[in-house]
């Protein structure tokens, strides 16, 4: 920071570490140590990071003392703000939710600094958000027609709801960011702080240093291992970017390119299990879904993702004719044997807590003293000074997620006060019809403005409260069109349509065709619809359908970190790589396309839910069809593509990924393998000429 040690007490950098440090500890003393109330816990958790914001996001940069005393009392104000409002919760009760003056004063003064420190750490976009939201249910809504018109609230009503709600300024959101996020970002920091980011780098570097395009390689492997947990695409595209970006520009990969890909892995890593930056234990918080069963179904997708992103380099380093990494070769062995159990060890008690039934805070807490007594085992051993280094660090690191999900509960309380997230999700029904093509659109446009102004796993939760049970009303839906065409309706549940479509009755239980099925889920009344999934589809069933949806909202709520025009991840990359920010944004949506590809496979197969043989073979031709379709985008796969290969390779592509018979699979299974040796050889061809050409010459 700028202000002079004369200026202050204490030199800003040391202020900044001694708050980080007893902000970290605060977390781990009411994560692992005891239990307060959920209230008193997301209160503490928003004043101590209101403190940290205060200072790492000045009002004036350069400021004075007179700048930063003023930066003090607004801090001040928020956390006596939100304590007094707290310890008053049992007395506004006992008024009949009546509030004094002063808890009008305080509501008000909280609410406020919310806004002012959101905007510090992330911009006038969500602060203008909130406040349309609170005028919505307070003021504009009634004044409006359609389906959004809303009655309006007292102002003492929209105040109390604000911060004493389900999910307000302390409700579950911030309960969220004061457990799971916090606890996983700070064992990051603390697995960072121990060298295991040099680890990841190295052990990729002897892994994948020698292959085809082996320094791109390399950045996909460092990315996606070090994205799982650093919980950041933006954070770990400029902590691993500064090495790989380097290293693929010098074996020969064109600058953007470099950007784009260092951007595109590290949006992968909050895919990755076993924490995909704390997405897996939001979901689970969400959908009430065993985290064991989300990391389990997630495994597979997020392989095809980095392979998706591998697909690109290696065309991309046959095309610009990249060299090897280097001339040294090191063993995976000895990279493990050198300091690696300070980054497998931890890991693996993590996983294994959390197998066993742990808490994931309980977890995360455990396996941040893993991280300390691996270190030892290494020869980087994390002392006093490094573990109070890691504590700090993962503070800092938390600062803008921990304001912005405290403040998105506000815009989320308002949605579901009114109830625009059960009406935006007809809107979607209504929009899309039968196409979940169309409501798939739909949700990418509203993730890429959201992911504009929030985090991805904050995008997740705004998004997913509003769209979520839309897809998971059309996922459903096809399910039960399904079940109605093959008649594999149990008898119980044929009295429901008694009520939900009686002049179809005779027709339930007998096989019948696919739109005869669907013209009978059409007269399914809407308030009905719940109730006749339940009865005809099990509760696995259904429970996939839910998982489905949510990880379709959660993989395109990541597409803001790659897409341009705020594509915060490839905007990163390019600072680093010297490259004009929209091109290498360009790039990193295109080497990104996994995103978009991958949840397709979500919706339309039983990717997630069917059994093993069924998500095996799904993830068989897919791995073939996203190289065919990476090949077709390109238009190279050894060797450029002439405009039939191209256009046969995008069909083999749909052939392979889109839900069809094995037969079809099969077909475009074997054109791209026949024209991938046409390549190939083709490509061998190029190269002996070259070398005649070559020996000629000399």
């Amino acid at each position: 920071m700028s202000l002079s040690e004369t200026e202050s007490p204490l030199p800003p950098s040391r202020l900044l570490l001694i708050l980080g440090v007893a902000v970290s500890l605060m977390h781990i003393w009411f994560n692992v140590l005891t239990v307060l109330p959920t209230l008193w816990q997301n209160s503490l958790h928003f004043a101590g990071f209101a403190l940290i914001a205060a200072l790492v996001y000045p009002l004036r940069k350069d400021a004075g003392i007179g700048w930063r005393a003023l930066d003090i009392l607004l801090w001040v104000l928020a956390a006596a703000s939100a304590i007094y409002l707290i310890s008053m919760e049992d007395a506004i009760y006992a008024r009949g939710v009546r509030m004094s003056p002063s808890e009008w004063a305080a509501g008000i003064i909280l609410i406020l600094c919310a806004l002012e420190f959101t905007r510090r750490v992330a911009g006038w976009f969500i602060p203008v958000l909130i406040l349309i939201a609170l005028s919505y249910i307070g003021w504009w809504g009634q004044h409006i027609d359609g389906v959004f018109k809303f009655a309006g609230l007292r102002p003492e009503t929209i105040l109390f709801r604000s911060i004493y709600g389900d999910d307000a300024l302390f409700g579950t959101i911030a309960r969220i960011s004061s457990t799971y996020v916090f606890m996983f970002i700070l064992f990051g920091a603390f697995l960072l702080r121990s060298g295991a980011g040099e680890f990841v780098i190295d052990l990729a570097r002897a892994v994948a240093g020698r292959m085809v395009g082996g320094p791109g390689i390399v950045a996909v492997m460092a990315s996606g291992l070090m994205g799982t947990i650093s919980g950041s695409a933006v954070a770990n595209t400029a902590s691993t970017g500064v090495i790989t970006i380097p290293l693929m520009k010098r074996a020969g990969f064109p600058a953007k390119f470099a950007a784009g890909v260092e951007a595109a892995a590290s949006t992968g890593g909050q895919l990755m299990p076993p924490i995909m930056g704390a997405g897996a234990f939001v979901m689970a918080t969400y959908t009430q879904i065993s985290y064991n069963i989300i990391v389990m179904v997630s495994i597979l997708p997020a392989v095809l993702y980095f392979a998706t992103v591998a697909f690109f380099v290696r065309i991309e380093a046959k095309r610009s004719l990249v060299t090897a990494l280097d001339g040294e070769k090191v063993s995976a062995i000895a990279v493990i044997k050198k300091g690696g159990i300070v980054f497998l060890l931890p890991i693996g008690v993590l996983i294994g807590l959390l197998i066993y039934g742990f808490t994931p805070t309980y977890a995360a807490g455990i396996s941040i003293i893993a991280v300390v007594v691996a270190s030892w085992l290494s020869p980087n051993k994390m002392g006093p000074k490094a573990i109070i280094e890691a504590l700090a660090m993962g503070a800092q690191n938390m600062v803008m997620t921990a304001i912005l999900l405290c403040s998105v509960g506000l815009i989320v309380n308002v949605i579901a006060t009114a109830g625009v997230g059960n009406t935006f999700s007809l809107m979607i029904n209504e929009w899309a019809g039968h196409s979940m093509i169309i409501a798939l659109v739909l949700i990418a446009l509203a993730s890429l403005v959201l992911g504009m102004g929030l985090p991805v796993t904050a995008a997740y939760i705004v998004l997913g409260t509003l769209s979520a049970p839309a897809l998971h009303a059309l996922i459903s839906n096809g399910l039960l069109v399904d079940a109605l065409s093959s008649g594999q309706i149990p008898e119980a549940a044929k009295a429901i349509f008694m009520l939900a479509a009686p002049d179809k009755l005779a027709e339930i239980g007998n096989p019948m065709s696919v739109e005869a099925a669907r013209l009978i889920v059409d007269t399914i009344p809407i308030d009905m619809g719940s109730m006749v999934r339940d009865a005809v589809l099990s509760q696995d069933t259904l429970m996939f359908g839910l998982l489905s949806a949510h990880l379709i909202v959660f993989w395109l709520s990541q597409d803001s970190n790659v897409t341009p025009p705020v594509a915060l991840a490839a905007f990163t990359g390019a600072a680093i790589a010297g490259t004009k920010p929209m091109e290498t944004g360009i790039q990193s949506w295109k080497i990104a396309k996994g995103l978009y590809i991958v949840p397709l496979l979500f919706a339309y197969t039983p990717f997630i839910g069917g059994s093993w043989l069924e998500v095996l073979q799904i993830f068989f031709f897919a791995l073939f069809g996203l190289y065919a379709f990476t090949a077709a985008l390109q238009g190279f796969m050894e060797t450029k593509l002439n405009p039939l290969f191209r256009l046969l390779t995008l069909g083999a592509a749909v052939a392979l990924l889109w839900p069809s018979t094995l037969l079809v699979h099969l077909v475009g299974l074997v054109v791209v393998v026949g024209i991938f040796m046409t390549s190939f050889r083709a490509s061998r061809k190029e190269m002996l000429v070259s070398s005649g050409e070559f020996s000629a010459v000399s």
